[in-house]
């Protein structure tokens, strides 16, 4: 088989428009490729998602690379400098939606499992493919449902690598071996409206609730650890009344979020916002809505095998970082104790004109290749 280059395998996949949660063929394409070169290709579908399973080899260690095709809308089009589904190259950048989030870390995957395949032929292990179209959107039918319905039970992963752009401005610069969790609320304190003028009539929630908000902000939910920063408290918005002048509001809604670490839980966060809002006295509600959990990856053999890429492909001293917002690898981390992400450099991505560059889908390609020899290669 022709050993393709990383470009025009991301020519062909930028071609898709694979907007969330419509994969649009482009795990066809992927499929036939890897089954070209040996996998076993299996393909789950759940309501509008699409979700791909390959796997190359059946003994272990098993090393995962996981990956999602959809992309997120374009906004105008008239606003990008090129057709946003053609790869465009233009002042040695190259164009289009998902060069960076994360097409163009798939097509690094794929560049970089084809060449070692071709050029090692005693390889030990087994390479599982996991693709998704439902990581952009609600995230609920990709990599989550397969993890909670068994789908990835019998593949037994060891590692799994999570191919999201995880570099700042260099790559290589950043190896993520964590995630905070994410906790969102919705709070809808009770107050009792009336003219402004008459306020012993009435109860004005904003004024109510001031000073229980003061306390939820500068409240230390914990002290963060070796890999994590301390919990994080943040509205999101907040508001109050019906634009009038003249009337106090009758009640007051504010949306929050948690992003906490492996120091605490769910639910010690929930009891302490509880406990809080009990002892206010205020009249209250407050209703959860949960992403996921922290994870962490300690220092073994992928995180490893990854950090000693970088340095030696890269000649680069990567952070071993745990900040950003959630991933896939939430779910990966509740079958597998070793879970990083590596990836492109996540400036321009869900930004209009999004884009990434040769030198980096090479530099991104070496390194997945250099895991591979350091992990698959009987040494």
């Amino acid at each position: 088989m022709e050993n393709k280059n990383v470009i025009n395998i991301l020519d062909k996949l930028i071609s898709f428009k694979s907007l969330t949660p419509f994969d649009d063929n482009c795990q066809d394409y992927i499929a036939s490729f890897l089954e070209d070169i040996g996998f076993k290709i299996e393909f789950k579908k759940y309501d509008d998602v699409t979700n791909l399973i390959a796997r190359y080899g059946t003994e272990s260690p098993v090393l995962a690379y996981v990956g999602h095709t959809d992309v997120v809308p374009t906004g105008d089009i008239k606003n990008w400098d090129t057709d946003p589904f053609k790869l465009t190259e233009r002042n040695s950048k190259l164009y289009g939606r998902g060069t960076s989030d994360m097409k163009g870390g798939i097509a690094c995957m794929m560049h970089a499992i084809q060449d070692f395949l071709l050029n090692n032929k005693k390889t030990i292990g087994s390479i599982v493919v996991i693709l998704t179209s439902d990581e952009e959107g609600p995230a609920i039918n990709g990599i989550k449902k397969l993890v909670e319905s068994g789908d990835l039970t019998k593949y037994a992963i060891d590692m799994c690598i999570v191919g999201e752009p995880s570099c700042k401005k260099i790559i290589g610069d950043t190896i993520k071996n964590g995630r905070r969790g994410s906790l969102s609320g919705k709070l809808k304190v009770q107050g009792i409206q009336g003219h402004i003028a008459y306020p012993q009539n009435a109860m004005n929630p904003i004024h109510a609730f001031s000073p229980i908000l003061e306390k939820l902000v500068s409240e230390k939910y914990d002290s963060g650890n070796e890999y994590f920063p301390p919990t994080s408290f943040q509205i999101s918005n907040i508001n109050s009344g019906i634009g009038a002048t003249n009337i106090i509001p009758g009640e007051l809604n504010m949306d929050f979020n948690f992003r906490y670490s492996t120091e605490t839980t769910k639910d010690e966060l929930q009891n302490k916002l509880t406990d809080i809002m009990d002892n206010s006295g205020l009249d209250y509600q407050v209703s959860w809505s949960h992403s996921g959990d922290p994870f962490l990856t300690e220092k073994k053999e992928l995180l490893n095998a990854c950090a000693t890429s970088v340095k030696e492909e890269l000649n680069m001293a990567a952070e071993i970082s745990t900040d950003g917002g959630t991933s896939d690898g939430r779910f990966m981390a509740k079958i597998c104790d070793q879970v990083i992400e590596f990836g492109l450099i996540n400036e321009s991505i869900h930004k209009i004109n999004e884009h990434t560059t040769r030198t980096d889908l090479d530099a991104v390609a070496n390194v997945y290749k250099s895991i591979l020899n350091r992990l698959l290669i009987k040494q």
